[in-house]
């Protein structure tokens, strides 16, 4: 065995390296060792043990106390303050003032919510304050809010939670540190499902506001362009007409001394433009609304209806009472649209109109023997009562296979007529 010369002794900091390769990290060929060491790699950057996340949650749960201790204060102050007011003139509007500020409350904590935990509630719909109605009108709607009691409830039972989230993460962040992240984001899911179970908005309620404010849509929407069929029947057909007969007694004016034979002739003209006219603006006003519903019901003018249809149509009525005349009306101008059809475009050779009560529900059925093939999207009008019908709550079926028959359901909310 060799021995090894004596020499100086190097630290393992400071031993040569071999260089290597730059492309695969291994000794370059041909490599030797040099007298000084190459430069040693960077230290990563200091970062915390937890992520971003986790300090979210934290700062969360900490900020729950004294978040918490403020809205149970105020949920206490302001409830106890208005229910104990009740019997004065001041509990009522002070809450609902609470239960505005209550609102406002949740929509802090929703924010808070969305910014540490990453919950995604949406707002609830404001209050509809603006629509009139008085003051009146805006405590019954603001003492009624569903939002406002629920975040009342929130701010009610969260305090106790409060103190325990606070309790536990201060501890956990000193002494278990290790698993604060477990711990904190169990702590979180909680808070999470209490901002989701209380602070947000109904679902079936704000699905039916949604559509509501689309049947309020359609209702404007129907109801201007009733106008405008209105205002082009009276300047195309009435208006017309009657500037024709204006002209033709102005003539026969002109003419009745010299030729009282033409003239006669034009006021035989005037006279018939007169009847014509006459009956436009009758048939004008019986489709605004005819005056036979009015005063003696659906019977009679469902039945005045059928009379104009081209095939034998048999009518059945069944109410003991009538309905408020809106939903009268409705009813009338469904039936007259679907007899219309009957005769434009069905072919039939009979037909049949039923209607009748169940529960709080009218109801409405049109028969017909015809050809089939009706369709929502065929053009025969049925798409426009189907929104018609929809804007009131109401339901529109139509079951109509190629062949026939042909059988149209309608329903319609029961309203009682107001007897003053």
């Amino acid at each position: 065995m060799t021995a090894l010369p004596a020499g100086p002794t190097t630290d393992v900091d400071d031993a040569p390296t071999r260089p290597r390769s730059p492309a695969r990290g291994r000794p370059a060929s041909g490599g030797r060792r040099t007298g000084s060491p190459t430069a040693s790699a960077p230290l990563p950057p200091a970062r915390f043990a937890f992520e971003a996340r986790t300090w979210k949650e934290t700062a969360h749960l900490l900020v729950n106390l004294p978040v918490t201790l403020l809205g149970f204060t105020y949920a206490v102050t302001a409830l106890s303050t208005g229910a104990a007011l009740t019997v004065t003139v001041i509990g009522f509007p002070l809450l609902a003032a609470a239960l505005m500020g209550a609102r406002l409350l949740g929509r802090l904590e929703r924010a808070r919510a969305r910014a540490l935990l990453g919950v995604r509630v949406e707002e609830p719909s404001p209050l509809p304050l603006r629509r009139g109605g008085g003051f009146f009108a805006w405590l019954r709607m603001a003492v009624k809010d569903p939002v406002g009691w629920r975040a009342m409830l929130y701010e009610l039972t969260r305090l106790p939670w409060g103190v325990v989230t606070f309790t536990v993460t201060l501890v956990s962040l000193f002494v278990l540190w290790p698993v604060l992240p477990f711990i904190v984001r169990g702590l979180t899911n909680v808070d999470r499902a209490m901002v989701r179970g209380l602070l947000s908005p109904s679902e079936a309620l704000e699905r039916r506001i949604a559509e509501l404010e689309s049947d309020r849509g359609i209702v404007v929407d129907t109801a201007a362009a009733d106008l405008r069929r209105i205002e082009r029947d009276l300047h195309d057909g009435a208006q017309a007409r009657l500037v024709n007969l204006a002209m033709g007694l102005g003539l026969a004016k002109e003419k009745l001394l010299e030729d009282p034979d033409s003239a006669a002739a034009m006021v035989e003209e005037a006279h018939g433009e007169v009847k014509l006219a006459l009956q436009e603006l009758r048939d004008l006003a019986r489709g605004i609304h005819p005056a036979v519903l009015t005063d003696r019901g659906l019977d009679a003018a469902l039945s005045s209806v059928a009379s104009r249809c081209t095939a034998p149509v048999e009518v059945s009525v069944d109410l003991e009472t009538r309905p408020a005349a809106a939903i009268e009306g409705i009813a009338y101008f469904t039936v007259s649209e679907l007899l219309q059809n009957v005769s434009k475009h069905s072919g039939a050779r009979s037909a049949a109109v039923d209607v009748w009560r169940a529960d709080d529900r009218l109801l409405i059925q049109v028969r017909d023997d015809g050809k089939g093939g009706a369709d929502l999207d065929g053009g025969t009008g049925l798409a426009g009562l189907a929104e018609r019908l929809g804007a009131v709550d109401g339901l529109f079926v139509v079951e109509s296979p190629e062949g026939g028959p042909t059988t149209v359901t309608a329903e319609l909310p029961w309203r009682d007529r107001d007897r003053r």
